[in-house]
């Protein structure tokens, strides 16, 4: 009788113990919770701020832009006559900046949606979109002559619009940096590595320093000079956004005047 007491007691004393750890658990899961809620409202703040600055350069900002490019064509189309070549230069170079800069609002505010836009994952032929994207880039220089290698039957997992958006500027670099090419080549292939499927886009172009690689991923980070090629430097900055956001990853590699590579990667269609 007193050994089945003594059990008794050691066992009420152990679901006591337990009980105690429940209730330490659950009061630092409601903390955890709490913390959660916190984070999220301070997120969602943040987005307020963004989706109040984007207003802001889609509609504040470039008012006074269109102003400027405006009056200076208005100078230039009134009073040509009365400017000498120099007049009509400093004019033609002001119209030049705000179209430059009204690109760069317009790279910016896409870099900003990205990171929000909601997403929706499919099978993709990224092949077809590859395809699709040169298709526009013939469209809108129809005297280039640019030999495009696509391997057909390209597949992956994401959202469609996304990684359009990646292939498109992928592939118009390397249609922009094979420009000064009197055979350029612009290929979009993959390769079967340990860690799975790589893809990637490669040409014949300007190339770049290796040494300057971890700066081609970054905004506003351009490698080339404006005069040799014209571009914002958000592209790839954009490519990466998205990239990651498919739990993928991208990398360069290239050598100056020897063409460049892209290869980037997508997380695996889950089972």
């Amino acid at each position: 009788m007193a050994e089945r007491t003594r059990s008794l007691k050691e066992r009420t004393e152990r679901v006591e113990h337990l009980n105690g750890e429940l209730a330490s658990t659950l009061k630092n899961l409601q903390q955890s919770n709490r913390r959660l809620e916190q984070a999220m409202r301070q997120v969602e703040e943040t987005n307020e701020e963004l989706e109040a600055f984007n207003y802001s350069a889609s509609h504040d900002l470039r008012a006074p832009l269109r102003s400027v490019e405006g009056f200076s064509k208005a100078v230039l189309e009134d009073y040509a006559g009365l400017l000498d070549d120099k007049g009509k230069d400093f004019l033609n170079r002001i119209c030049r900046a705000t179209q430059q800069m009204g690109g760069l609002m317009d790279d910016l505010l896409r870099l900003s949606r990205i990171a929000r836009q909601d997403m929706t994952f499919f099978d993709l032929d990224l092949s077809r979109l590859a395809d699709d994207a040169i298709r526009q880039l013939r469209e809108i220089e129809p005297a280039r002559v640019v030999e495009f290698v696509c391997r057909p039957g390209l597949s992956g997992f994401g959202d469609k619009n996304l990684m359009a958006i990646v292939l498109e500027n992928l592939l118009g670099n390397a249609w922009k940096f094979t420009g000064k090419r009197a055979r350029a080549r612009v290929e979009f292939g993959s390769e079967s590595r340990a860690t799975g499927t790589v893809y990637f886009v490669r040409d014949n172009g300007a190339g770049f320093d290796m040494k300057l690689a971890d700066r081609l991923f970054g905004a506003f980070q351009r490698l080339h000079r404006d005069s040799d090629f014209p571009g914002t430097g958000v592209g790839l900055a954009t490519v990466r956004r998205i990239l990651h956001r498919h739990g993928g990853r991208v990398w360069a590699e290239g050598a100056v005047e020897q063409g460049a590579t892209i290869y980037f990667t997508l997380a695996e269609k889950p089972a």
